[in-house]
């Protein structure tokens, strides 16, 4: 065996197993790994402890010992899902704001959050936190209430775009039984981590909205922010509120052409 740590991360090459192929050094982003004498040697470098030398030996001769390895399955590629039906299903999501009163399982919930834990951050930074409102949920949605009546009400005077928005008492959640806060140190990873998300829930029959209002609140409101506290040196990177749906949509909603620019 031969093992090294770095930065936390263990990793451990067997010997007897390893065939001195190469794949694990040619796919490390951190040049981590080198072949010495026909076999994988870990070398002192930056192991950001992605995994890609664990995932790609063919002889299963690599492990890291910072991880549950009992998580690990087989590969699925994408190219088993069918490009045409998912970009149907892309082009089929809606926002949802209409929510049945129907709580969502804890099952359900939990593989949200999965493929959330999933998706992928910057140097395998792995900082995307998420924080469920829970018995919070009425008391933040009342602070942020509470807010807007008062900031659009001064606004109505001078916009008259605001002069028909009824803000009530479930404006921000909408009635919806959960509610998510994704946070990162890095707002793209939280943003990955959102998209993964919103595909999963899709798929599970939960709906979602992006409460981009109750971004502006959390911002604005020391009091939302002391009653919800994000992990340190987190920012707040989306919030999404989750429900099952109480309406269904009969088909696809026009968008402008892309805009592409080839330099």
């Amino acid at each position: 065996m031969g093992a090294f740590s770095f930065m936390g991360y263990t990793i451990t090459i067997d010997k007897e197993k390893c065939i001195g192929c190469g794949l694990c050094v040619s796919d490390c982003p951190a040049f981590h790994i080198k072949v010495e004498d026909k076999k994988a040697v870990v070398q002192q470098n930056m192991c950001i402890g992605c995994g890609h030398c664990f995932a790609i030996c063919p002889n299963n001769a690599v492990s890291i010992e910072d991880y549950d390895l009992s998580q690990v399955e087989d590969v699925v590629p994408f190219t088993n899902f069918d490009s045409e039906e998912f970009l149907k299903a892309i082009k089929s999501r809606r926002t949802m704001r209409q929510f049945k009163d129907k709580a969502i399982e804890k099952e359900v919930v939990d593989k949200i959050i999965e493929a959330g834990r999933y998706s992928p951050t910057g140097a395998n930074a792995q900082d995307v936190a998420f924080t469920i409102l829970g018995s919070k949920q009425k008391d933040a949605e009342k602070i942020c209430v509470s807010l807007f009546r008062f900031g659009v009400g001064a606004a109505q005077k001078f916009a008259k775009e605001l002069s028909g928005m009824n803000i009530d008492d479930n404006f921000f959640f909408k009635k919806a039984p959960l509610v998510i806060l994704v946070s990162s140190k890095s707002h793209i990873n939280g943003g990955l981590a959102c998209g993964y998300m919103e595909m999963m829930a899709a798929t599970l029959g939960v709906g979602t909205l992006y409460s981009g209002f109750f971004e502006t609140c959390f911002n604005l409101s020391l009091k939302l922010r002391r009653l919800i506290k994000l992990p340190k040196g987190h920012k707040l990177a989306a919030c999404m509120v989750f429900g099952y749906p109480k309406v269904k949509y009969a088909r696809t909603a026009p968008r402008f052409k892309a805009q592409v620019r080839e330099l």
